[in-house]
């Protein structure tokens, strides 16, 4: 990222007033407000070293259009994290705006994405929200933290036998799913 370039959240707050409706109406406020403390916080506490966004934005897949590929995989991320955790740039105290606001980042990202024509990407981000959600529907939120990473990996590089496997062990409940999930999410040989 270029010194002064806006971040991705920067710009998925952008892309939010933007969109105009309840969700602009939803937007914290940008650096040095409270959307930053935030933000700030999430990663003081390592909740997010690297973000899902900045992983996918790296991969080969994705190199020609990072900031696009950054910008959706950040709005998918941000509507995740409205479900189940810390929100950096939406917020909602009522649970069922949380909800609904995190359904509409997901479609926003999702329809960004299907306009870039990428299939094997759309299909890579609904099984991670939905993987991510059984995860977390088990309280397991390493494990959901691990789908993530795995995924945003797999939209970067490319899926990979080891993460099908990976991702059939989360579905099925595995006490393996963890490891297997931070496996994938390390890379190894991509499938086209």
């Amino acid at each position: 990222m270029l010194a002064g370039a806006p971040t991705a959240l920067e710009r998925l707050r952008a892309l939010l007033h933007e969109e105009g409706g309840l969700i602009a109406t939803l937007v914290g406020d940008g650096p040095g407000g409270e959307g930053a403390s935030v933000e700030s916080a999430h990663e003081a506490n390592g909740a997010d070293e690297e973000s899902p966004a900045r992983i996918a934005a790296r991969g080969p897949r994705t190199e020609r259009q990072a900031e696009q590929y950054e910008l959706l995989v950040e709005a998918i991320y941000e509507g995740y994290l409205l479900h189940y955790g810390a929100p950096r740039v939406v917020r909602a105290a009522d649970a069922d705006l949380r909800v609904l606001a995190g359904d509409r980042l997901y479609a926003i990202g999702l329809a960004r994405l299907v306009e870039l024509g990428d299939t094997r990407a759309v299909a890579e981000l609904a099984d991670t929200i939905t993987l991510s959600a059984l995860a977390q529907g088990a309280g397991d939120t390493a494990l959901a933290g691990a789908v993530w990473a795995a995924g945003a990996r797999a939209v970067g590089w490319g899926s990979s036998d080891l993460h099908s496997r990976a991702k059939d062990l989360v579905a099925g409940g595995s006490p393996q799913a963890f490891e297997a999930m931070r496996t994938s999410a390390l890379g190894t040989a991509a499938t086209p």
